[in-house]
Protein backbone atom coordinates (compact mmCIF):
# COMPACT_ATOMS: atom_id res chain seq x y z
CA UNK A 1 0.00 0.00 0.00
CA UNK A 2 2.89 2.38 0.74
CA UNK A 3 4.29 1.89 -2.76
CA UNK A 4 0.87 2.41 -4.35
CA UNK A 5 0.31 5.64 -2.41
CA UNK A 6 3.79 6.92 -3.33
CA UNK A 7 3.13 6.11 -7.00
CA UNK A 8 -0.22 7.94 -7.00
CA UNK A 9 1.27 10.98 -5.23
CA UNK A 10 4.23 11.10 -7.61
CA UNK A 11 2.13 10.82 -10.76
CA UNK A 12 -0.62 13.24 -9.82
CA UNK A 13 1.77 15.75 -8.28
CA UNK A 14 3.52 15.81 -11.66
CA UNK A 15 0.14 16.25 -13.37
CA UNK A 16 -0.59 19.31 -11.25
CA UNK A 17 2.92 20.77 -11.70
CA UNK A 18 2.46 20.52 -15.46
CA UNK A 19 -0.65 22.65 -15.17
CA UNK A 20 -3.07 19.80 -15.90
CA UNK A 21 -6.20 19.41 -13.84
CA UNK A 22 -6.51 15.87 -12.37
CA UNK A 23 -10.27 16.28 -12.80
CA UNK A 24 -9.74 16.44 -16.56
CA UNK A 25 -8.15 12.97 -16.49
CA UNK A 26 -11.14 11.54 -14.63
CA UNK A 27 -13.75 13.28 -16.77
CA UNK A 28 -12.62 11.62 -20.00
CA UNK A 29 -15.10 8.78 -19.54
CA UNK A 30 -14.63 7.43 -23.06
CA UNK A 31 -10.89 6.95 -22.45
CA UNK A 32 -11.40 5.33 -19.05
CA UNK A 33 -14.10 2.98 -20.34
CA UNK A 34 -12.05 1.63 -23.24
CA UNK A 35 -8.95 1.10 -21.10
CA UNK A 36 -10.68 -0.46 -18.07
CA UNK A 37 -13.28 -2.58 -19.87
CA UNK A 38 -10.95 -3.49 -22.73
CA UNK A 39 -8.11 -4.46 -20.39
CA UNK A 40 -10.27 -6.50 -18.02
CA UNK A 41 -12.22 -8.09 -20.85
CA UNK A 42 -9.08 -9.24 -22.65
CA UNK A 43 -7.52 -10.51 -19.41
CA UNK A 44 -10.65 -12.42 -18.40
CA UNK A 45 -10.69 -14.01 -21.86
CA UNK A 46 -7.10 -15.18 -21.34
CA UNK A 47 -7.89 -17.38 -18.34
CA UNK A 48 -10.54 -19.89 -17.20
CA UNK A 49 -13.29 -17.94 -15.45
CA UNK A 50 -12.62 -19.53 -12.05
CA UNK A 51 -9.18 -17.84 -12.11
CA UNK A 52 -10.88 -14.43 -12.42
CA UNK A 53 -13.35 -15.32 -9.66
CA UNK A 54 -10.44 -15.88 -7.27
CA UNK A 55 -8.72 -12.59 -8.11
CA UNK A 56 -10.51 -10.74 -5.30
CA UNK A 57 -8.75 -12.93 -2.73
CA UNK A 58 -5.47 -12.73 -4.63
CA UNK A 59 -5.48 -8.92 -4.79
CA UNK A 60 -6.46 -8.71 -1.12
CA UNK A 61 -3.51 -10.93 -0.27
CA UNK A 62 -1.26 -8.78 -2.45
CA UNK A 63 -2.31 -5.54 -0.74
CA UNK A 64 -2.04 -7.01 2.76
CA UNK A 65 1.26 -8.67 1.98
CA UNK A 66 0.26 -12.15 3.14
CA UNK A 67 1.07 -13.73 6.47
CA UNK A 68 4.80 -14.35 6.50
CA UNK A 69 5.69 -17.34 8.66
CA UNK A 70 8.65 -17.02 11.01
CA UNK A 71 11.51 -19.14 9.71
CA UNK A 72 13.27 -18.96 13.08
CA UNK A 73 10.21 -20.22 14.96
CA UNK A 74 9.72 -23.06 12.48
CA UNK A 75 13.36 -24.15 12.85
CA UNK A 76 13.10 -24.05 16.66
CA UNK A 77 9.95 -26.18 16.44
CA UNK A 78 11.65 -28.71 14.14
CA UNK A 79 14.74 -28.92 16.38
CA UNK A 80 12.52 -29.48 19.43
CA UNK A 81 10.66 -32.29 17.66
CA UNK A 82 13.95 -33.82 16.48
CA UNK A 83 15.16 -33.93 20.08
CA UNK A 84 11.97 -35.56 21.26
CA UNK A 85 11.84 -38.06 18.39
CA UNK A 86 15.43 -39.21 19.11
CA UNK A 87 14.75 -39.51 22.83
CA UNK A 88 11.25 -41.07 22.77
CA UNK A 89 10.71 -42.26 19.20
CA UNK A 90 8.56 -40.91 16.37
CA UNK A 91 5.31 -42.06 17.99
CA UNK A 92 5.93 -39.52 20.77
CA UNK A 93 5.15 -36.78 18.22
CA UNK A 94 1.66 -38.12 17.43
CA UNK A 95 -0.11 -35.92 20.00
CA UNK A 96 2.19 -32.97 19.34
CA UNK A 97 1.49 -33.07 15.60
CA UNK A 98 -2.19 -32.36 16.21
CA UNK A 99 -1.28 -29.01 17.83
CA UNK A 100 0.79 -27.76 14.88
CA UNK A 101 -1.02 -24.77 13.32
CA UNK A 102 0.45 -25.04 9.81
CA UNK A 103 -1.69 -27.63 7.95
CA UNK A 104 1.21 -28.58 5.66
CA UNK A 105 3.57 -29.12 8.60
CA UNK A 106 0.91 -31.07 10.49
CA UNK A 107 0.18 -33.32 7.51
CA UNK A 108 3.87 -34.09 7.00
CA UNK A 109 4.40 -34.94 10.66
CA UNK A 110 1.36 -37.20 10.74
CA UNK A 111 2.58 -39.08 7.67
CA UNK A 112 6.05 -39.43 9.20
CA UNK A 113 4.62 -40.70 12.50
CA UNK A 114 2.45 -43.20 10.60
CA UNK A 115 5.65 -44.75 9.22
CA UNK A 116 5.27 -43.62 5.61
CA UNK A 117 8.18 -44.60 3.38
CA UNK A 118 10.67 -41.67 3.29
CA UNK A 119 10.72 -41.47 -0.52
CA UNK A 120 6.93 -41.59 -0.72
CA UNK A 121 6.65 -38.99 2.04
CA UNK A 122 9.04 -36.59 0.30
CA UNK A 123 7.30 -37.05 -3.05
CA UNK A 124 3.91 -36.39 -1.45
CA UNK A 125 5.03 -33.19 0.24
CA UNK A 126 6.91 -31.90 -2.80
CA UNK A 127 3.89 -32.62 -4.99
CA UNK A 128 1.80 -30.42 -2.69
CA UNK A 129 4.39 -27.65 -2.88
CA UNK A 130 4.40 -27.92 -6.67
CA UNK A 131 0.61 -27.71 -6.82
CA UNK A 132 0.69 -24.59 -4.62
CA UNK A 133 3.26 -22.97 -6.93
CA UNK A 134 1.02 -23.60 -9.94
CA UNK A 135 -1.97 -22.04 -8.15
CA UNK A 136 0.09 -18.99 -7.24
CA UNK A 137 1.31 -18.58 -10.82
CA UNK A 138 -2.24 -17.97 -12.04
CA UNK A 139 -2.78 -14.86 -9.90
CA UNK A 140 0.60 -13.37 -10.84
CA UNK A 141 0.06 -14.19 -14.52
CA UNK A 142 -3.43 -12.59 -14.43
CA UNK A 143 -2.00 -9.29 -13.18
CA UNK A 144 0.89 -9.51 -15.64
CA UNK A 145 -1.48 -9.99 -18.58
CA UNK A 146 -3.59 -7.04 -17.41
CA UNK A 147 -0.38 -5.00 -17.38
CA UNK A 148 0.32 -6.04 -20.97
CA UNK A 149 -3.18 -5.30 -22.28
CA UNK A 150 -3.78 -1.94 -20.51
CA UNK A 151 -1.29 0.16 -22.59
CA UNK A 152 -2.54 -1.45 -25.80
CA UNK A 153 -6.10 -0.39 -25.11
CA UNK A 154 -4.74 3.01 -24.12
CA UNK A 155 -3.32 3.33 -27.62
CA UNK A 156 -6.62 2.22 -29.13
CA UNK A 157 -8.39 4.87 -27.06
CA UNK A 158 -5.92 7.49 -28.28
CA UNK A 159 -6.56 6.46 -31.87
CA UNK A 160 -10.32 6.80 -31.38
CA UNK A 161 -9.78 10.22 -29.81
CA UNK A 162 -7.65 11.37 -32.72
CA UNK A 163 -10.18 10.08 -35.23
CA UNK A 164 -12.89 12.08 -33.45
CA UNK A 165 -10.62 15.15 -33.40
CA UNK A 166 -9.78 14.88 -37.10
CA UNK A 167 -13.48 14.98 -37.90
CA UNK A 168 -13.61 18.43 -36.27
CA UNK A 169 -10.81 20.12 -38.21
CA UNK A 170 -13.35 22.61 -39.50
CA UNK A 171 -13.68 23.79 -35.87
CA UNK A 172 -10.10 24.78 -34.91
CA UNK A 173 -11.12 25.85 -31.41
CA UNK A 174 -11.93 22.23 -30.50
CA UNK A 175 -8.85 20.55 -32.01
CA UNK A 176 -6.49 21.28 -29.10
CA UNK A 177 -8.86 19.93 -26.46
CA UNK A 178 -9.62 16.92 -28.63
CA UNK A 179 -5.95 15.99 -29.01
CA UNK A 180 -5.39 16.41 -25.26
CA UNK A 181 -8.37 14.21 -24.52
CA UNK A 182 -7.13 11.58 -26.97
CA UNK A 183 -3.92 11.06 -25.00
CA UNK A 184 -5.76 10.59 -21.70
CA UNK A 185 -6.47 6.98 -22.72
CA UNK A 186 -2.73 6.41 -23.25
CA UNK A 187 -2.04 7.86 -19.81
CA UNK A 188 -4.53 5.55 -18.09
CA UNK A 189 -3.28 2.50 -19.96
CA UNK A 190 0.37 3.11 -19.08
CA UNK A 191 -0.42 4.15 -15.50
CA UNK A 192 -2.57 1.10 -14.72
CA UNK A 193 0.05 -1.21 -16.23
CA UNK A 194 3.19 0.21 -14.62
CA UNK A 195 1.69 1.69 -11.47
CA UNK A 196 -0.62 -1.16 -10.47
CA UNK A 197 -0.80 -4.42 -12.44
CA UNK A 198 2.88 -5.16 -13.09
CA UNK A 199 3.98 -4.27 -9.52
CA UNK A 200 1.18 -6.48 -8.17
CA UNK A 201 2.36 -9.32 -10.38
CA UNK A 202 5.92 -8.98 -9.09
CA UNK A 203 4.75 -8.84 -5.47
CA UNK A 204 2.61 -11.97 -5.88
CA UNK A 205 5.65 -13.79 -7.30
CA UNK A 206 7.71 -12.71 -4.27
CA UNK A 207 5.00 -13.79 -1.80
CA UNK A 208 4.74 -17.14 -3.58
CA UNK A 209 8.52 -17.58 -3.51
CA UNK A 210 8.61 -16.95 0.24
CA UNK A 211 5.82 -19.45 0.88
CA UNK A 212 7.48 -22.10 -1.28
CA UNK A 213 10.83 -21.58 0.48
CA UNK A 214 9.16 -21.96 3.88
CA UNK A 215 7.42 -25.16 2.85
CA UNK A 216 10.65 -26.61 1.45
CA UNK A 217 12.25 -25.81 4.82
CA UNK A 218 9.49 -27.80 6.50
CA UNK A 219 10.04 -30.72 4.10
CA UNK A 220 13.75 -30.79 4.99
CA UNK A 221 12.89 -30.67 8.66
CA UNK A 222 10.34 -33.49 8.51
CA UNK A 223 12.73 -35.71 6.57
CA UNK A 224 15.41 -35.02 9.19
CA UNK A 225 13.00 -35.84 12.03
CA UNK A 226 12.00 -39.09 10.36
CA UNK A 227 15.61 -40.13 9.69
CA UNK A 228 16.70 -39.42 13.29
CA UNK A 229 19.31 -36.83 12.34
CA UNK A 230 21.17 -35.12 15.18
CA UNK A 231 19.28 -31.99 16.37
CA UNK A 232 22.46 -29.94 16.15
CA UNK A 233 23.03 -31.00 12.55
CA UNK A 234 19.37 -30.24 11.75
CA UNK A 235 19.67 -26.75 13.24
CA UNK A 236 22.86 -25.99 11.32
CA UNK A 237 21.39 -27.37 8.11
CA UNK A 238 18.16 -25.38 8.35
CA UNK A 239 19.85 -22.18 9.51
CA UNK A 240 20.91 -21.57 5.92
CA UNK A 241 17.31 -20.45 5.31
CA UNK A 242 17.72 -17.57 7.79
CA UNK A 243 19.21 -14.26 6.54
CA UNK A 244 22.77 -13.74 7.90
CA UNK A 245 21.77 -10.75 10.09
CA UNK A 246 18.97 -12.72 11.78
CA UNK A 247 21.31 -15.70 12.15
CA UNK A 248 23.79 -13.58 14.11
CA UNK A 249 21.01 -12.19 16.30
CA UNK A 250 19.78 -15.73 17.01
CA UNK A 251 23.28 -16.87 18.01
CA UNK A 252 23.72 -13.81 20.25
CA UNK A 253 20.40 -14.55 21.97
Amino acid sequence: MVGLVVTIIGVFASVILHGISPIFLFMEFGSIIIVVFGCFGATISSFPFDATQNMGKVISKCLKGGEKASVTETIDQIVHMTNRARAEGLLALEAEAKNVEDPFFRKGLELAVDGTDPDALKKTLLAEVGAMKERHKVGAAWCEKAGVYAPTFGIIGAVFGLIATMSKLSQPSEVGAGIAGAFVATFWGVFLANGIFLPWSNKLKKISGDEVAHKLLIVEGIMAIQSGTSPRVVEEMLSSHIPPAEREEKKAA
